[in-house]
């Protein structure tokens, strides 16, 4: 029976967390379908509404079955969220805040986050309610959002400009079936966005699903006190990520700033596992915060919006996402058979340590001399 479920922050909670990024990822695999901006809304408003109803009807599931299913749904749902929204907000901004203003959007990942460390463990450790209970509040506040989208977003800011270049083209037809996926892997810039996107998830998402219980085995720490440790990262994230887009965006370059973040995000995910103190590990977690995924996600964001072209950017942004989701989902597998075949969960912060490595040396290849959508809106203030 489903009521024997284990509780949030023990092991088997990855199994709950990887089935739903399965489901963003599969979502996610089929970018053209979101790739028309005028259809954003169309998207974000049913996605959320989904994500929502089915997380009360995954709560309210009699069987472990019926709760899977209804939880791959949510992901399902949440995964058609990315890449209408970057699409449309990196229309939005003017490219010289586009960073800042990635960052200001992404901050909401920082605070959900957290609220659902405190949540979980709160709701269940603390105050004994029912495990169903968290479900249902997340259900309530999606349907509320999904609503706010509805009546605030009015369209793609971008649409009527896109409208008269369609317009304005000898063959509308034949400049949208132009766009081919492949064109995206081609551009080299749009390339290391991925690598690096997916060596950020892969170490946030092992952190996500692993840190909680690598904290009760190993470091000893329960109930309300693992919110509070593992909540550490994303409140840290807040003011990092807002002050080095900040950063980013003064000077107008993305690769420097990465070059930092990266190196001190490895050292951070190594240490918390190879520091015996407790002292070292909550400075590793701070440090983390500030230059890890959270704040990595705004740079990387600005790096598409620089290169991808506008009028695939829902596209680019789709396939960002997927290999990000695709990190999320193997980060909790490996991590956990590294953790059998070792017998310590180690060798799983290693790996991920490693992989941030690869995207630091990803970082070289950056081209920042060659960003065409940059370099169109000076060409036009000019």
């Amino acid at each position: 029976m489903i009521e024997k479920l284990p509780r949030v922050n023990e092991k088997p909670r990855v199994v709950l967390d990887n089935h739903q990024d399965m489901s963003e990822n599969t979502r996610a695999a089929s970018p053209r379908e979101i790739a028309l901006p005028k259809q954003a809304k169309r998207v974000l408003v049913p996605g959320f509404l989904i994500g929502g109803v089915f997380a009360a009807v995954a709560g309210g599931m009699p069987t472990f079955f019926l709760f899977m299913a209804a939880w791959f749904i949510v992901g399902a749902g949440q995964g058609t969220y990315y890449g209408p929204q970057y699409g449309i907000s990196s229309s939005a901004i003017p490219a010289k805040r586009i960073t800042l203003g990635s960052a200001i959007i992404n901050s909401g990942m920082a605070f959900g986050t957290s609220i659902g460390y405190y949540l979980s463990s709160y709701s269940v450790s603390e105050f004994g309610l029912n495990w169903r209970v968290p479900f249902f509040i997340i259900a309530g506040l999606s349907v509320v959002v999904a609503i706010l989208m509805y009546v605030v977003v009015k369209r793609d800011p971008s649409r009527k400009e896109r409208q008269a270049a369609i317009a304005a083209s000898a063959n509308p037809t034949e400049t949208v079936e132009k766009l081919k996926l492949s064109v995206l892997f081609k551009n080299k810039n749009l390339l290391v966005s991925y690598i690096i996107i997916f060596a950020s998830i892969y170490g946030f998402f092992m952190l996500l699903t692993w840190l909680p219980y690598y904290l009760e085995a190993d470091r000893g720490i329960v109930g309300g006190k693992v919110a509070f440790v593992s909540s550490i990262v994303p409140w840290a994230a807040i003011p990092g990520s807002l002050l080095l887009s900040m950063w980013s965006d003064k000077i107008g370059k993305r690769k420097p700033v990465l070059q930092l973040m990266l190196p001190i995000a490895f050292l951070s995910v190594a240490s918390i596992v190879f520091f015996e103190s407790m002292t070292m590990v909550y400075i590793a977690l701070i440090l983390y915060g500030i230059f890890g995924k959270i704040s990595t996600n705004p740079i990387l964001v600005a790096v598409v919006a620089d290169n991808a072209p506008k009028q695939a950017y829902s596209t680019a942004f789709s396939v960002y996402n997927f290999l990000g989701m695709s990190a999320s989902i193997l980060a909790p597998y490996i991590t956990g058979f590294l953790a059998d075949k070792t017998g310590s969960l180690a060798s799983g912060f290693y790996l991920a340590a490693a992989l941030l490595v690869v995207g630091f040396i990803a970082s070289f290849f950056l081209d920042e001399s060659n960003r065409p959508n940059v370099e169109d809106e000076e060409t036009a203030k000019a």
